[in-house]
């Protein structure tokens, strides 16, 4: 992964409809956060949404592809994420529209995940 900095200003002003925006270095890529949640990579100029089963179909039909990369066995591998679709690109309502559903599926998955444990201290 590769991230620049001019890249995650234009998709911090590509999704600014969707309000504030962290943008977090991460893998050499960096990951976009809202309402403290991940729901995008920024990798090589690339923006990659998340998404589940559902979502991932949409994102097929409007002619996106899905984050895969090789294993050093040979295998690939792939994850929950999406490109932005292509017509999304050059009109930011609609990346807003693809980015909320995006993060309603990020908000759906951590809202279901377990709370940490706190330690066990000692009496």
């Amino acid at each position: 992964m590769a991230y620049d900095a001019d890249f995650g200003e234009w998709a911090r002003e590509h999704f600014a409809g969707l309000g504030r925006l962290e943008i977090k270095r991460m893998f050499g890529g960096a990951g976009v956060y809202a309402s403290g949640v991940i729901f995008a990579l920024l990798d090589d100029g690339v923006v990659w949404l998340k998404g589940d089963e559902a979502l991932g179909e949409a994102f097929e039909e409007a002619g996106s592809r899905r984050f895969t990369y090789p294993t050093k066995d040979g295998r690939t591998m792939s994850m929950g994420y999406w490109t932005l679709p292509e017509a999304a690109l050059d009109d930011p309502d609609e990346a807003v529209v693809w980015a909320r559903r995006s993060l309603d599926v990020a908000l759906k998955k951590t809202s279901g995940k377990k709370p940490l444990k706190k330690p066990k201290t000692a009496i």
